[in-house]
């Protein structure tokens, strides 16, 4: 197996960037890390992360962009400057992984995407959930035509943040909705595609004096439904009733938490519900349906992995950059 010559590209600290370079690091069959850089002051912004990236190489950024031996770079900036450094990255003909969802400029975007279509090589984001088993089978599922219909999708994505990651969230357009919606949002489009209506209902709950949208809720309306984005950061447990459910005429699917980490970190997990035979079960009013705990699955290998085999030449990624665009523009209309 090839070895991809990678650079990783900034660090944040509330976000992937530090679960990335672990996941680099574990894929050392896949990937070898050429070293890093810190664009935007990250050293001196986060030194309590600078363990992380110890051992490797800190180059410039020209240095990166200018080596035709690091083939692909990880961008893992603050979100405001993901745009700023994935377009560089385009125009420099690198593949690239980037952190989800972008910066805050739709025009911005809109250039990176060309960029990126122009240099044709790999463009893969960092929306971690298109990886987990279970949420690939129920699209698979929905695409196939086994839950008849699809009525709406309900996704939420909760949490309890302390008050400085909620002041931080002041940082973009919509707050949570733009931070964490993001992967809701992409989750609804993948089951029903572009909706004709967005309504945007993001609110400051206030508390602890916090100014941010830090609790975040789109409608959108599709042709025969409705669907919802939740995602709210003062829900103390919100974590474990992160949820996804698809309803469509033959049945309905539920994974409830989306994923757990397990008590040993050594994985995630979901529990999946099929509500699929409701319609041929007498009573089913009564009926729970079938319920099953997954087995531990990784967050992040799976992903990385992808992108590997992507910059191999040995799979095409099935997520367009026009469908990037597209998700990102539906975002930004869900903050509003």
């Amino acid at each position: 197996m090839r070895k991809i010559k990678i650079a990783v590209i900034g660090a944040n600290k509330w976000s992937h960037a530090t679960g990335i370079m672990l996941t680099l690091k574990f894929l050392s069959e896949q990937f070898e890390i050429v070293g890093y850089t810190l664009p935007e002051n990250e050293r001196e912004k986060f030194p309590e992360l600078m363990s992380f990236y110890e051992g490797y190489p800190e180059l410039t950024l020209d240095e990166i962009l200018n080596d035709p031996e690091i083939e692909a770079v990880a961008v893992e900036t603050e979100e405001i400057y993901l745009t700023k450094y994935a377009t560089l990255a385009a125009l420099h003909k690198k593949h690239i992984h980037m952190e989800k969802p972008g910066g805050i400029d739709l025009e911005a975007f809109e250039n990176m995407i060309d960029a990126v279509k122009k240099s044709g090589k790999v463009f893969h984001t960092g929306y971690m959930y298109r990886y987990n088993p279970y949420v690939q089978e129920i699209i698979a599922r929905v695409r196939a035509g086994e839950l008849g219909e699809i009525i709406s999708v309900e996704a939420q994505m909760n949490c309890y943040h302390e008050k400085p990651i909620r002041d931080w969230l002041s940082t973009f357009p919509g707050g949570m909705m733009f931070f964490l919606g993001c992967h809701l949002i992409d989750l609804i489009l993948q089951i029903q595609g572009e909706p004709e209506r967005i309504i945007p209902m993001n609110k400051q709950t206030g508390h602890l004096g916090t100014s941010s949208e830090d609790f975040g809720f789109a409608v959108l309306e599709y042709k025969n439904g409705i669907s919802f984005a939740k995602t709210s950061g003062v829900e103390p447990g919100g974590f474990a009733r992160r949820q996804l459910v698809v309803t469509g005429t033959k049945g309905s699917v539920e994974l409830k938490p989306l994923e757990m980490i397990c008590a040993k970190n050594e994985g995630v997990q979901t529990q999946y519900t099929d509500k699929t035979e409701f319609l041929t079960i007498p009573k089913s009013w009564m009926d729970m349906g079938h319920s099953e705990r997954s087995p531990l699955f990784d967050r992040y290998c799976p992903m990385m992995e992808g992108f590997a085999s992507m910059v191999r030449g040995e799979k095409v990624n099935p997520v367009t950059p026009d469908y990037e665009l597209m998700l990102y523009q539906t975002l930004l209309k869900a903050c509003r």
